[in-house]
């Protein structure tokens, strides 16, 4: 679930509460090109406000004028299918003939909104099982690797943070990455036992812990789905935790700092921490996507878009990442520079 369908049950949850009826959308299933994912999310408020969306605009312009002429007054859930013909794909700005099916469910205080809401937030990953034929929603326990199902008789939807970020140090460069892991719907544990540090953590959704970091990652049993970024310049705290983390199933690894210090870490965990070569191999670094970036924030930017597109399975071009593109700026200079000289002589 991303930052955005928690949105939509926040809103959901304060329109019912001032006494207003709430229609509630998800896409439930894509054929072809569809500008929104499965499990994206809208709430239509009977005054007509909106958050969330399901398509590019069309369907939502669609639904809300249904609102307003029809108002909300089904109370059981029903089925939709938008752009079955070239015609309705044109009309609702669905690409190459794409077709989208939704559920459209009535909210109301019995929906069980506000219990998800509540479960969300304290970080639990919750499935939520609706009945088509009587409307009633039931909250059950859910794993990471669960997604949305939907049969025509019941809808189940996973909402909570589906994935886990552990941050080594809580610097000045942690705060800003941080706080974008959070809008990502990253659960973020931030890990740094250094007082002077943590003293001054003030980052809203994240876990500070003060443990050492190789305990830190042994106690959080790090899945598939977990992600370890270690930011300290300190080998003494960052090299604790890769010699543990490059031992789990995280699908990232890595820590900042230039290429020769990334040699030396390399170097440093294989000979003292006993790492082999393929262990050795899943660490990224130096991390980040090559974009000239060069304060704290524009770091955090690049370092979380190479991280999203391990998530999402994006093979970057070596030149894309910093150190390649770092290797082929040099390359290039020294190219300049004798091209230079050449002439010179």
């Amino acid at each position: 679930m991303d930052s955005v369908n928690l949105e939509v049950l926040k809103a959901s949850v304060r329109w019912i509460g001032r006494g207003h009826r709430v229609l509630l959308v998800t896409v439930v299933k894509t054929w072809g090109s569809s500008p929104r994912p499965e499990g994206a999310m809208l709430a239509i408020c009977d005054d007509g406000s909106v958050v969330g969306s399901v398509s590019g605009g069309c369907i939502e312009d669609d639904l809300i004028d249904r609102v307003r002429r029809l108002g909300i007054e089904r109370t059981r859930p029903e089925a939709l299918k938008y752009g079955i013909s070239a015609d309705e794909a044109h009309r609702f700005g669905l690409p190459c003939g794409g077709t989208i099916e939704l559920v459209l469910e009535p909210l109301t205080r019995a929906s069980g909104i506000d219990e998800l809401c509540r479960r969300v937030e304290a970080g639990q990953l919750v499935t939520r099982a609706l009945d088509m034929a009587s409307g009633a929603a039931r909250l059950l326990p859910a794993h990471a690797t669960d997604g949305l199902e939907f049969d025509g008789r019941r809808l189940l939807t996973v909402h909570g943070p589906r994935y886990r970020l552990l941050v080594i140090g809580a610097g000045q460069l942690s705060r800003y990455l941080c706080t974008i892991a959070v809008g990502l719907d990253y659960q973020v544990t931030v890990c740094d036992p250094r007082e002077g540090y943590t003293d001054e953590w003030h980052v809203p959704g994240t876990t500070l812990v003060r443990t050492m970091p190789d305990d830190t990652v042994l106690e959080m049993k790090l899945d598939e789905r977990c992600a370890v970024i270690a930011l300290t310049h300190d080998p003494k705290l960052d090299d604790l935790a890769l010699m543990e983390a490059l031992k789990t199933p995280a699908f990232y690894v890595g820590a900042l700092g230039s290429r020769r210090n990334n040699a030396a870490r390399r170097e440093r965990l294989e000979t003292y921490f006993d790492l082999n070569e393929m262990e050795l191999a899943r660490l990224h670094g130096p991390i980040g996507v090559y974009i000239g970036s060069r304060t704290p924030p524009e770091i955090a930017v690049s370092i979380l878009a190479e991280l999203t597109a391990v998530k999402n399975g994006v093979a970057l071009p070596g030149e894309f990442r910093v150190e390649g593109a770092k290797a082929a700026l040099d390359i290039a200079a020294d190219r300049q520079t004798s091209c230079a000289v050449a002439l010179r002589h």
